[in-house]
């Protein structure tokens, strides 16, 4: 599958395979070159956890003509990684999902192509490394919260709904779905109460406990009802957001990369959640939170999603951040992961935090 256009429809596996005369093909068929050619490009290479990636700089013909970018952010994935997979989401997320959202938080797409028998896909993007930083570098508040809220509601609302979703072909997930998710990470919570109580607060291990006895459940439950449901994005962390180096807008939201097993068709609040409280602060959280969330459903409303009160969303956000406490543990699911703890650790932390605060336990112990 290849979008858009239908010209150089090959993926790219590898910079090596990258020729001048393939940069133009790719280039045309996303409308960028409408006369010339690319004649030759300068390229800085890079890479992610399942990456490859370059910089490009391409240099046109004299008589080239149209956008002509400047500058091209080349990635190139292998979507095999063994025990795990991920699929064409990535691709569709640039080329398919959204091209009919003009606000969409989303980087320019030139080309995106991908290969079902090789497991592998492209994808020809703004490059924005010299404006935009990753959301870990700034320090979040007000302004960022909303500016996301707002790129995070232009997402949703394209797909809220059981009818949207019906018309995208991904339906809410079913409760194996649903349970299989949770069941993946507990084994991580065993492994952190054993091998490191002195990081949790005493009253931590039984509220993790709580969580996934309770949790799949309240989620199963909760799925019956399609509104609040749509197409997430389900990994927006800090990594994978771009913010301005100067300014709070455009934000990008990049790297939608679930596995198999992920949570796709999902609560649009569990994106925020993920955001706020695996990645900020907690007294940052504590004082922004509920603005954030009271702009995002007023951006809901003004993008045509009606019907969805304040109180479904901040039960939809509360069960987010009870989530929020699974991805953390996950990390762990086949023994401490000690490379990483300085990143998952910390996220947990704050999860836990905010259960606390947002006292998850009631959203499915009957009240005295």
């Amino acid at each position: 599958m290849t979008a858009p256009g239908s010209g150089a429809g090959r993926v790219i596996a590898s910079l090596d395979q990258l020729t001048p005369g393939w940069l133009t093909q790719l280039l045309q068929a996303g409308g960028a070159l409408e006369a010339g050619r690319v004649e030759t490009f300068e390229h800085i290479r890079g890479g992610g956890n399942w990456s490859a990636s370059a910089r490009l700089r391409p240099v046109y013909s004299l008589d080239a003509r149209g956008e002509r970018p400047e500058k091209l952010f080349l990635k190139m994935v292998d979507t095999d990684l063994g025990d795990e997979f991920f699929g064409p989401s990535e691709v569709f997320y640039y080329t398919r999902d959204y091209v009919d959202v003009p606000d969409a938080p989303l980087l320019r797409c030139y080309h995106g192509a991908y290969d079902e028998a090789i497991h592998r896909y492209h994808l020809l993007l703004q490059d924005v490394t010299e404006t935009h930083v990753c959301a870990l570098e700034k320090q979040p508040g007000l302004a960022y919260g909303l500016a996301l809220a707002e790129g995070l509601a232009a997402l949703h609302a394209r797909w809220w709904g059981a009818r949207r979703l019906a018309q995208a072909g991904a339906p809410v997930h079913g409760p194996g779905h649903i349970r299989r998710f949770i069941e993946i990470a507990e084994p991580g919570g065993g492994h952190i109460q054993r091998e490191l109580p002195d990081r949790l607060a005493p009253h931590w291990p039984a509220l993790i406990d709580n969580i996934f006895e309770y949790l799949p459940e309240a989620l199963v439950a909760r799925s019956r009802d399609a509104n609040g449901f749509t197409l997430i994005h389900g990994d927006a962390g800090d990594t994978n957001i771009l913010v301005p180096r100067q300014g709070e807008r455009p934000l990008y939201i990049i790297d939608r990369q679930p596995f198999d097993w992920s949570l796709t068709t999902w609560l649009g609040a569990y994106d925020l959640a993920y955001a706020i409280v695996l990645d900020w602060p907690v007294e940052a959280r504590r004082r922004l939170e509920v603005p954030i969330l009271r702009h995002y459903q007023r951006q809901l409303e003004q993008a045509g999603v009606r019907d969805y009160p304040w109180k479904r969303l901040w039960t939809d956000y509360r069960l987010g951040a009870a989530l929020g406490v699974t991805i953390g543990v996950e990390y762990c699911r086949g023994g401490i992961n000690a490379r990483q703890m300085p990143y998952w650790l910390p996220s947990l932390q704050r999860a836990l935090t905010a259960c606390d605060d947002l006292d998850i336990p009631a959203l499915w112990l009957p009240a005295d």
